[in-house]
């Protein structure tokens, strides 16, 4: 069925036998078979006694309504209502290309006369929709940003509203879009005072803004090493972005992953491990890889910034005095993905090996650890996870043959390694 362009499949039970269309009031006759009232009913005043469908001979010309069907055709109606006005609502509201160039130039022009964004609310959402409807617009405006100096425009919004989070909420999402796919962007961030909109946002923002802020501060620090080391002297930064792998009724996978990604993006720089020690990293993401269901993608990113915290004295000190974080470590190793087990077997290596911390080592041997050591190695691991399994097994002094009838007896335990 057409309908303005917009073509919808009419399941075959909704139609009527006999005239084809959707059934408005189904009944049923003692054959078992459905038709429309008003078609059936004229067949019958025809003088028929026989189904149309089968040409049994009817025993009664009894019509049986049909509420089930008629329910479940009504349910449908409305879905497609629903779809009808979701189309129409798109045509009305969709602009070409050429409207969106006139909207940036409007915008522009505007923001010389009127400093504030309810002047161009109405242009910023009409321009937001375009871009979000494919990537191809995206790129489109894209591409025209910077050159119109709407990109820079944005900023200056940001930068100038640092409290407002309506105008925040509003701008964020179009110029994280931008930043990500605009040639200068990283300047532009670079060059601009963004830092304190950033933080509020991150403080006292909705999910959906904290999201939004935590992908464009994760795009700037990995591109730009200015801005990163600039934003590495924020000491809220570390505190608030470990914050939301606080595991409460307030937790959010999405926020805590591009948080993660955001820490990693900091954590690339030396320096910067120490702060997230201080900022309580280690219990917080700890208690969340112990307590919580992480999923593959999350699990990788947390062992991985775990590991960079290993590499620091502080953070070694940290991981040994945490016990059930240890544990945790060891849980992931063949169990979640070869990441994973990588940089699970890394942590283990720095806190047993190379710093020889002997609470680490009871945590190891008390979650059974020195077994999946072994049958890491029976694995086909890299050499270098090879390497570091070997060295474990040193220093817990594991004797290999005896070890290896607990690695066979551990292995008719385990349900789920994952291969290498």
């Amino acid at each position: 069925m057409r309908k303005d362009d917009l073509y919808i499949t009419v399941p075959s039970f909704f139609r009527c036998p006999i005239s084809l269309d959707v059934m408005k009031s189904p009944v049923s006759l003692c054959t078992g078979v459905t038709y429309d009232r008003s078609s059936i009913q004229r067949w019958l005043d025809s003088g028929n006694n026989t189904c149309p469908a089968t040409m049994q001979v009817l025993q009664t010309k009894d019509l049986v309504p049909n509420h089930t069907l008629q329910r479940l055709i009504r349910i449908w109606s409305d879905s497609v209502r629903t779809q009808i006005s979701a189309a129409e609502s798109n045509r009305v509201n969709s602009i070409s290309r050429d409207q969106v160039l006139e909207l940036i130039k409007q915008f522009v022009s505007d923001f010389r006369i009127h400093t504030e964004l309810e002047a161009n609310s109405d242009r910023l959402s009409k321009l937001l929709a375009f871009s979000e409807e494919s990537p191809e617009n995206l790129r489109f405006v894209a591409s025209i940003a910077v050159e119109s100096d709407f990109l820079a425009i944005l900023t200056s919004f940001l930068v100038h509203n640092p409290k407002n989070l309506k105008v925040v909420e509003k701008i964020v999402p179009l110029w994280k879009m931008l930043l990500e796919r605009s040639s200068s962007a990283s300047k532009i961030a670079k060059a601009s005072d963004v830092y304190p909109t950033i933080i509020n946002s991150l403080k006292n923002g909705s999910s959906k803004l904290r999201i939004e802020m935590t992908k464009a501060l994760e795009f700037i620090t990995s591109t730009d090493s200015e801005a990163k080391s600039s934003l590495s002297e924020n000491s809220d930064l570390y505190s608030v972005l470990v914050s939301f792998s606080t595991i409460n009724s307030n937790w959010n996978p999405e926020l805590m992953e591009s948080s993660i990604s955001c820490l990693i993006s900091l954590a690339m720089l030396r320096r910067n491990r120490v702060k997230l020690v201080k900022a309580g990293a280690v219990k917080t993401i700890g208690k969340a890889l112990s307590t919580a269901e992480l999923g593959t993608g999350l699990t990788d990113k947390v062992l991985r910034l775990l590991e960079l915290i290993s590499t620091c004295k502080e953070g070694r000190v940290e991981l040994c005095n945490d016990g059930d974080c240890v544990q945790a470590i060891v849980k992931k190793v063949l169990k979640v993905s070869n990441e994973a087990t990588e940089h699970a077997v890394t942590i283990l290596w720095s806190l047993c090996c190379l710093f020889r911390d002997h609470k680490a080592q009871e945590s190891v041997a008390k979650s059974n650890g020195m077994a999946k050591i072994l049958l890491l190695l029976q694995s086909n691991c890299s050499p270098a996870v090879r390497q570091m399994a070997a060295d474990l097994l040193k220093v817990f002094r594991v004797n290999l043959k005896a070890a290896s009838c607990l690695s066979t007896s551990y292995d008719t335990k385990t349900t789920h390694i994952m291969p290498f």
